[in-house]
């Protein structure tokens, strides 16, 4: 006769079906700082910002490529169409070539991206351009006769020497 075979193993134990896994480890509060970090080492800068309140606004991030002034032109006027401007022949090419002059100019600050603001009121179009690359000079004024040039209500340009960046804009009329 055979002698059964014990289902509670030589200690009487038997395993867990399924087996229990481990807990993970737990992560540290807080991730190691680099060798030598000190805290002022490590705060980061704060970005040059565009502020636009109480009105209807967009913005797009573009990388500096040389097709980004013609996508900004057509970000701006896809924008404007959908807000529900209809704008003449005329009047569309003058905020496209505005916007295209803005973009090339951030574009020449170098880095890798610009951001494109826009904003209405009052059949009113605010295209501001940022161009996020610190230590440059201010601007000289034959941006602002170029822009002057193709009707803009408004413009103007500034240099944030403490946050860095670049800030270029025109104010156009969307209604003559």
């Amino acid at each position: 006769m055979a002698v059964p075979l014990d289902a509670d193993g030589e200690d009487g134990h038997r395993p867990d079906y399924p087996p229990k896994t481990p807990p993970p480890p737990k992560k540290p509060v807080e991730p190691p700082r680099p060798e030598g970090a000190t805290l002022r080492s490590m705060l980061v800068r704060p970005r040059l910002a565009a502020r636009i309140a109480n009105r209807r606004a967009a913005n797009w991030t573009l990388e500096n490529a040389p097709w980004a002034p013609a996508k900004a032109a057509r970000h701006v006027i896809g924008k404007l169409a959908g807000w529900g401007y209809h704008l003449d022949t005329d009047r569309e090419a003058g905020i496209t070539a505005v916007t295209v002059l803005l973009t090339r100019a951030a574009l020449t600050d170098g880095g890798r991206r610009i951001s494109l603001h826009l904003a209405d009121q009052d059949h009113q179009a605010l295209i501001l351009v940022l161009s996020h690359q610190a230590g440059h000079a201010p601007e000289d004024e034959r941006l602002l006769r170029e822009v002057t040039a193709l009707g803009v209500a408004s413009c103007g340009t500034d240099t944030d020497q403490a946050d860095g960046g670049r800030r270029r804009w025109a104010l156009a009329d969307l209604y003559g």
